[in-house]
C-alpha cells in the first residue's frame, strides 16, 4: 500500500476507470492525475513547493486537482472555510502563513477589503487557465514528498476563538484513507460535504483514490437534489456530518425512496431516530463513528451496540474516560432496568487517548493549544463521555466553549465580541444548548446596561449588518439576565448557564427557525421542544 497521497496518485496514472464526475464532465483517474501533475508543475514554477497555499472554493473539480498537485509538489494546502467572515476570515489566512490564496468569482467578494498580506488569484480567470494550460502534459515529479511531509492544514476552532489549524501529513492522510471501510472500483461515492473539512477528504475522496472508486462531486449539499443525484449516478455510498440526514428526511416521502443503489453511508451526529428512519426509507445502512480532524482518538461502531452508543476503540487503542480535575479514570457507567444512567456524576469525564499523541500531529503555530491537548502526555479530546462495563463509549457533551451547528464548529469568543457591539449590552456569554436532532444550537445570555431594554427587532437588524458574523453563528436563544454569573475569582462561570439551558425564569427570546423573528419563549414552546427531543431519542441531552 502506498504510504503517501502523492504515491497513491502516481499509482493511478494509467487508470482509465472513472475517477471524478462533476456536472456533465467526467475524468478518468488517469486524467485526474494528469491535471494534478499540471498543477504540481505550476506550483513548482511559482516556487510554492513546501509553502502554504490557501484555497477558498466550493466543491469544484479544480479543488480536487489542486489537492493532487499539492500532494505531488510538496505544497501545503490550507482549506479556507467560506462560512467565516470579515476579520476572522482574514486572521485564518494570516495565521496559516499563506503565500497565495486561490478562489473564484463566487467567493472572491468575501475577501474584498480584508488585510490578507498576500495575493489573491482567481482560478476561473484567463490568467490561471493559461498558466495551467502551459503545464499540461508535464512529466510527473520523479521525487515525491515523504510520509512525514506536511500536506494539509484543516481548520477547527478553540474555546478562546483563536484559530486552530490541524496539521495533516501525507502519511496520516494515506493511512486514514486505507483504514476506511473498503470500496472497489465499481463503487460510486457521492461527495457533497465541503472539501475544506476532513470529513470529505478522509471519508470520501482519499478512500476513493486508494481503491479506484469513482467520486461524484457536488458544489454543495442539497437535500432536494440528493436522491435525484444518487439515482442518476448510481451512487453506492455517501458521507455526511450533522443534520444532513434530517434535511433529506424532511423531503416528501415517496414509495420509490428505496429505489436506489446506496449500500451505506458514514457520518457523525445524526440522531438515533434519523438513522433508523433513513434506513427504513432509503434502504441504506447508516454507520456512525467518533473521530476528529486531529485523528488522535477514533471510536468505531459495532453491530448490536446499545442505542445511542458511540462504539469502541480499535483493538489495542488506549482510550479512557478521565476525571479532568484529578487525572484518574472514571468508574464505569451503571444502568437501570430501562437503560437510565444511574451514576452520571461519577462515570462522566473527558474522553482521553492515552496513546493519542502518537497520531496527533499538532496544530500549526499554536503551542498553547498543543500543550492543552497533550497534557500529561495524553490526548485530551475536549469531549465528555462515559463507558459501560463492556467498554462501549457514550457521548455526554463538550468541555470546551465551542459549538457545533449543522456540522460547523466555531468558538464562542468571536461571537461574544460581535454581540458585545450591540447597543445596550453590558456583557454577553455565548454557549451551546443541544439541538433536538443533532449537535448544538446557539444561546446567548445578555446582561443589559442600566435602564436598557431588549429590542428583538433591533437585534435581528444588527446581526444582518455584521460583516464578520459567520453563517451559523446567529443565536437561536437569547436569555436576558440581571447579571452574568462569575466564579469566586471573578471569571465568567458558564456552567450554570449551560445547565439551565432554557429551563429558567429569566426572559428568553428565541427563533424556532433561523429565518423567524425573535419571540418570547413560552411554556408551549418548551413542551414542543421536549417532544422534539423525545421523538429523536435525545431526551438525555435536554437541559
Amino acid at each position: 500500500m502506498a504510504e503517501t497521497i502523492g504515491a497513491l496518485l502516481a499509482a493511478r496514472i494509467d487508470d482509465a476507470n472513472p475517477g471524478l464526475v462533476a456536472g456533465e464532465a467526467t475524468w478518468s483517474w488517469g486524467e485526474v492525475v494528469g491535471e494534478s501533475v499540471a498543477r504540481a508543475a505550476l506550483f513548482d514554477e511559482l516556487g510554492l513547493a513546501g509553502r502554504h497555499v490557501g484555497v477558498l472554493l466550493e466543491n469544484v473539480p479544480e479543488y480536487v486537482f489542486l489537492l493532487g498537485g499539492a500532494a505531488l509538489a510538496g505544497t501545503v494546502l490550507v482549506g479556507i472555510n467560506p462560512t467565516r467572515r470579515g476579520g476572522e476570515l482574514a486572521q485564518d489566512i494570516r495565521h496559516t502563513d499563506c503565500a497565495l490564496v486561490l478562489t473564484d468569482a463566487g467567493l472572491a467578494p468575501l475577501l474584498d477589503g480584508l488585510d490578507l498580506g498576500v495575493d489573491v488569484v482567481g482560478i476561473d480567470g484567463p490568467a490561471w487557465a493559461k498558466q495551467v494550460e502551459a503545464h499540461q502534459g508535464a512529466a510527473r515529479p520523479t521525487e515525491l514528498p515523504d510520509a512525514g511531509a506536511l500536506y494539509l492544514l484543516i481548520f477547527t476552532s478553540g474555546s478562546t476563538g483563536a484559530p486552530k489549524a490541524v496539521q495533516m501529513s501525507q502519511g496520516r492522510a494515506a493511512r486514514t484513507a486505507a483504514a476506511a471501510v473498503g470500496f472497489s472500483p465499481s463503487d460510486v461515492l457521492y461527495c457533497s460535504m465541503p472539501l475544506f473539512h476532513g470529513n470529505a477528504l478522509l471519508a470520501n475522496l482519499f478512500p476513493a483514490l486508494t481503491t479506484g472508486a469513482s467520486v461524484v462531486l457536488k458544489p454543495r449539499f442539497s437535500a432536494s437534489q440528493f436522491l435525484t443525484d444518487v439515482r442518476r449516478h448510481g451512487c453506492t455510498y455517501f458521507n455526511y456530518v450533522g443534520r444532513s440526514l434530517s434535511y433529506i428526511l424532511a423531503q416528501p416521502e415517496t414509495p420509490q425512496d428505496a429505489d436506489n443503489q446506496l449500500k451505506f453511508c458514514l457520518g457523525s451526529e445524526a440522531s438515533p431516530r434519523d438513522r433508523k428512519e433513513f434506513r427504513r426509507r432509503f434502504g441504506c445502512f447508516v454507520v456512525e463513528g467518533y473521530s476528529s480532524s486531529e485523528g488522535a482518538v477514533v471510536i468505531q461502531p459495532f453491530s448490536g451496540m446499545p442505542a445511542g452508543a458511540l462504539g469502541r476503540p480499535a483493538a489495542g487503542a488506549d482510550v479512557a474516560v478521565i476525571d479532568p480535575e484529578t487525572g484518574v479514570e472514571c468508574p464505569r457507567a451503571s444502568f437501570g432496568a430501562e437503560r437510565q444512567l444511574l451514576n452520571a456524576t461519577e462515570a462522566t469525564g473527558e474522553i482521553v487517548g492515552r496513546d493519542g499523541l502518537s497520531s496527533f500531529e499538532g496544530y500549526y503555530a499554536n503551542d498553547e493549544a498543543n500543550a492543552e491537548r497533550g497534557r500529561d502526555g495524553w490526548y485530551w479530546t475536549g469531549d465528555l463521555g462515559y463507558r459501560d462495563a463492556d467498554g462501549t463509549f457514550f457521548f455526554a457533551g463538550r468541555t470546551s466553549d465551542w459549538l457545533r451547528v449543522d456540522g460547523e464548529n466555531f468558538a464562542a469568543g468571536p461571537l461574544e465580541r460581535i454581540l458585545g457591539r450591540f447597543p445596550g449590552v453590558a456583557a454577553v456569554v455565548v454557549y451551546a444548548v443541544p439541538d433536538p436532532r443533532t449537535g448544538d444550537q446557539v444561546m446567548a445570555a445578555m446582561e443589559l446596561d442600566a435602564g436598557a431594554s431588549f429590542d428583538p427587532e433591533a437585534l435581528t437588524a444588527f446581526l444582518v449588518a455584521q460583516p464578520d458574523l459567520g453563517t451559523k453563528w446567529a443565536p437561536r436563544f437569547v436569555r436576558i439576565v440581571d447579571a452574568i454569573p462569575l466564579t469566586a475569582t471573578g471569571k465568567v462561570d458558564r456552567q450554570p448557564l449551560r445547565t439551565d439551558g432554557w429551563a429558567t425564569a429569566d426572559p428568553i427570546w428565541w427563533r424556532s427557525t433561523p429565518a423567524d423573528p425573535y419571540e418570547p419563549l413560552t411554556t408551549d414552546d418548551v413542551s414542543a421542544l421536549r417532544r422534539a427531543f423525545a421523538e429523536a431519542g435525545r431526551e438525555g441531552m435536554l437541559p
